[in-house]
């Protein structure tokens, strides 16, 4: 007896997505897409991987997403190229190979790739949603950027969304902040945890983004970025307040909160989903980061962009019961008794009608017809049998409702179905 072949998984950190869930994803692109467009952001498709400088010069060299997470090879041509780790990197990569016109505004939908611990709704291929715009510095495109975020969960249903704000400042005021946090947390070293005890220095702004209960509880009194902003920082964070605030769209202050990445400057916002345990419960964010362009190679411009990940996204609208997976059953299924070529052309005249239908294969028995058909979902059995096919009619049977059967017209089936369903419907 041959030895059976070993079955293949899914690699660990990653997993299928099949339907009816796949509808939901394919429904939310939509609803996301629909909605940015509707502010003038133009869907960008760019190649998975990168050149591996694309995210050390853009993210930074010492994040634990590039010295850490990042999937990296080597290709045939001896490229050093890595796999994309998040999205923002690649538009702007894309920004500065194609210069469009300022302000350019793009959006997109990408899996990413980190090795990482899998965890709930984090997987070492992840999927995000996101916008970036870039062109200008005016604080109102940073409250249209967030306000697009926080519509976008309204929109869904999900109503127990937080958001958080913060400036990180700019390179004339930053480094002198650093400088005293560095020194705040050179006296609190032992109280750190294991690893920000002996990291601290080279990054004081990691030891802020540390959830670790130790570090939360060391940096209580450290300084506070808001309070070492230079006036036009200031100046800059102060109209992106009053724009949320006008917009209705609520916030809060959050001095920690300093994003992960090394290329965020001044604004930087979170969305936390309280519907889920406050360890894993950001959905999005982003922020400013007006000097990505140049460290690319580009010319100075400034830009901001949100993202927000899909399967953590989800999970939130699990827990408060938003955004249910849309119906996608069929309207018809065609059952054919007769042995002959009914059921591939009602199915394809159906289909070209714009009705959703499919039918059984492998003449199998009548019996087994009508129970594909049920376990379809479809509204409604189309039945060809020889008296059916001997008249030049179809039998519409209702397999969700008690409705009585009737014969149609071959040559009006796709109307007759369409009728059905508008009158079971109305």
């Amino acid at each position: 007896m041959p030895q059976q072949r070993q079955a293949f998984q899914a690699p660990a950190g990653t997993r299928d997505v099949l339907a009816p869930d796949s509808a939901r994803w394919e429904a939310l692109v939509v609803a996301f897409g629909r909605q940015v467009e509707r502010a003038g952001y133009g869907l960008i498709l760019s190649p998975v991987f990168e050149e591996t400088g694309v995210f050390v010069r853009g993210m930074g060299e010492g994040t634990d997403v590039v010295s850490k997470e990042m999937y990296e090879f080597r290709d045939k041509g001896d490229r050093h190229l890595a796999l994309r780790p998040e999205g923002t990197a690649s538009v702007v990569r894309a920004f500065v190979q194609h210069r469009p016109p300022v302000v350019w505004k793009a959006w997109y939908v990408t899996p990413a790739f980190r090795y990482e611990r899998p965890q709930a709704g984090r997987y070492r291929q992840h999927h995000q949603l996101g916008v970036e715009a870039l062109g200008t510095e005016d604080p109102d495109l940073d409250v249209e950027v967030v306000t697009l975020a926080s519509r976008f969960f309204a929109e869904l249903g999900l109503s127990r969304v937080e958001l958080k704000v913060n400036s990180m400042g700019d390179a004339n005021c930053r480094p002198a902040y650093i400088e005293s946090l560095r020194a705040y947390l050179e006296e609190h070293q032992d109280e750190l945890c294991d690893e920000h005890r002996e990291r601290y220095a080279a990054n004081p702004l990691r030891v802020l983004d540390c959830k670790d209960e130790a570090c939360v509880r060391a940096t209580a009194n450290a300084p506070r970025l808001l309070e070492s902003l230079c006036g036009p920082c200031a100046g800059h964070f102060g109209r992106v307040r009053s724009g949320l605030e006008a917009l209705g769209v609520e916030y809060t202050i959050d001095h920690r909160l300093v994003r992960g990445f090394d290329y965020y400057t001044r604004t930087a916002f979170e969305f936390a989903a309280l519907a889920l345990e406050a360890a894993q419960n950001g959905i999005g964010g982003g922020g400013r980061y007006d000097g990505l362009v140049e460290a690319l190679g580009g010319p100075p411009t400034p830009g901001i962009g949100f993202a927000i990940g899909i399967e953590r996204l989800l999970q939130a609208c699990d827990a408060e019961g938003a955004f249910p997976t849309p119906a996608t059953t069929l309207d018809a299924f065609v059952v054919d008794l007769t042995g002959g070529a009914a059921a591939r052309d009602i199915t394809d005249e159906l289909r070209t009608a714009g009705l959703r239908a499919d039918r059984a294969f492998d003449r199998r028995s009548a019996r087994a017809q009508l129970k594909a058909a049920d376990r379809s979902g479809a509204e409604l059995a189309l039945i060809v049998g020889p008296d059916e096919a001997a008249a030049g009619t179809v039998t519409v049977h209702w397999l969700r409702a008690e409705r009585e059967e009737e014969r149609v017209p071959r040559h009006e089936v796709a109307k007759a179905v369409r009728d059905a369903l508008e009158r079971a419907r109305s």
